[in-house]
């Protein structure tokens, strides 16, 4: 995510790391190469010029921290001016309402809209303990109906069961009506869009505003067109009361321009992003966590909120206590395996990490969710016994499992020998404590060492 961003704006830093004074040359240069880094970026132009312009502003203005050398000022500065850039704090939906809340999604086809909506039901069903029902109000594209069935069943969430013959009006209408009626506190409309925007369509999205008064009216966007997205926005803008944006496919987004340009074009704020192709790929989007990001000092605060929701209070005590008294076995790795696949795709996870940005682009993603399937067909073929206790893991038994798994004795020994490391490894860092592990993750590494103290 935002890959190439990142390189440049490292780049635009390094003449600047490490200098104990910063002249008025020096920072010009930088703030040249931050604005070429920017516009490369498909940054809107005016976007990028105001940015550097507003840092320059701080950088000569402002008092020098005392705890920040002159680089670590810059690389601040540029934190809090991505930040602001993109909205300052998260923008939250509007569900303080009286039931049902109705949100409808517009936009382009293509865009990914109808996934979304699925997501966010899903994210309002586990997130917020929402009930919501999910409205195919594409009259035009039967599979669009089709697909959000599918979705629905996947996710175990009510799908309103669309009458074709009607108009999309009289269907939002109608199934507003039917939520209100049937226990559904969210309506999610997901409706028609078009290969480009057209009078027919943005007449038929007034008329569904008109009808059914949105609590929430959500543009999706593809935020892999870059500046394209931004004008799509616009354009919506015009005709549209929309609250917020929905951008999808940010995982695949090198550039980032869609994300930096968005709410100081549009003045409209970025409430979700899509991170991937899977169901709870879905998230609230924080600005201050996405600059970290971009300058690579990592998203903890996000990591930690993945984990939660993936993994119980008691299992943490549970697994923590195990480790100080060095009693992990596969058992519990094999559920620290299954942790890791529901909190998501594991390049993302790794991005989140500061000082890992650079290794993530050296995953291969496929590879790696392939020999985490490896991993836990070797452990579930073991028995109770074999999992609670890797030392009586004989010749004969290896043997046996390899053959249950369908991997050679090799790998049955590696992944024993990996195990036995993950232990000591853990046991290490559960004696440094929270304060030593960060201090171990953060020490030296990514642009932000020492610039948000």
């Amino acid at each position: 995510m935002f890959d190439a961003l990142h390189d440049k704006l490292n780049n635009a830093f390094k003449k600047i790391l490490g200098r104990g004074v910063v002249g008025e040359r020096d920072l010009e240069e930088t703030l040249k190469a931050v604005r070429l880094a920017l516009l490369e970026a498909d940054v809107n132009f005016k976007v990028a010029k105001e940015f550097c312009a507003r840092i320059s502003e701080k950088a000569l203005g402002a008092e020098v921290q005392k705890s920040l050398t002159p680089d670590q000022q810059i690389i601040k500065l540029v934190h809090q001016q991505l930040i602001e850039v993109m909205g300052g704090q998260a923008a939250e939906l509007n569900l303080k309402v009286a039931p049902p809340c109705v949100i409808m999604l517009a936009g382009l086809q293509g865009c990914g809209k109808t996934t979304t909506a699925a997501k966010l039901a899903r994210l309002l069903k586990q997130q917020f303990k929402r009930t919501p029902l999910l409205v195919p109000a594409d009259i035009y594209r039967p599979a669009a109906i089709d697909q959000l069935k599918k979705l629905g069943k996947q996710l175990e969430i009510s799908v309103y069961d669309t009458d074709p013959t009607l108009s999309p009006v009289e269907t939002a209408k109608s199934a507003v009506s039917y939520a209100n009626n049937h226990g559904f506190d969210c309506v999610i409309l997901d409706t028609a869009g078009r290969l480009q925007i057209d009078d027919g369509m943005m007449q038929e999205l007034v008329n569904i505003q008109a009808s059914v008064q949105p609590h929430e009216i959500l543009l999706v966007a593809d935020a892999m067109t870059g500046q394209q997205a931004v004008n799509i926005a616009q354009g919506f803008s015009a005709v549209l009361r929309i609250d917020g944006l929905i951008l999808t496919k940010l995982d695949g987004d090198a550039r980032g321009g869609a994300a930096l340009s968005m709410r100081a074009v549009t003045g409209k704020p970025i409430k979700m992003v899509g991170v991937g192709e899977k169901l709870d790929a879905l998230e609230v989007f924080h600005p201050e966590r996405m600059a970290s990001r971009i300058l690579g000092m990592g998203d903890v605060l996000g990591l930690i909120e993945k984990a939660t929701q993936a993994v119980s209070l008691e299992e943490s005590l549970e697994l923590q206590k195990k480790i100080k008294k060095d009693q992990l076995t596969l058992e519990d790795f094999l559920g620290q395996l299954r942790m890791v696949k529901r909190m998501g795709n594991l390049g993302s996870l790794m991005s989140m990490i500061p000082g890992l940005g650079k290794m993530v682009k050296k995953l291969n993603e496929e590879d790696a969710e392939r020999e985490m399937r490896r991993v836990e067909a070797i452990i579930l073929s073991m028995t109770p016994a074999e999992r609670r206790n890797h030392t009586i893991l004989n010749g004969s038994r290896r043997r046996r499992i390899a053959k249950g798994s369908g991997v050679s004795i090799e790998a049955i020994n590696s992944l024993i020998k990996q195990f036995v490391e993950t232990r000591k490894i853990m046991g290490k860092l559960s004696k440094m404590g929270m304060g030593g592990l960060m201090e171990g993750l953060m020490g030296g590494r990514g642009l932000g060492r020492g610039a948000l103290r």
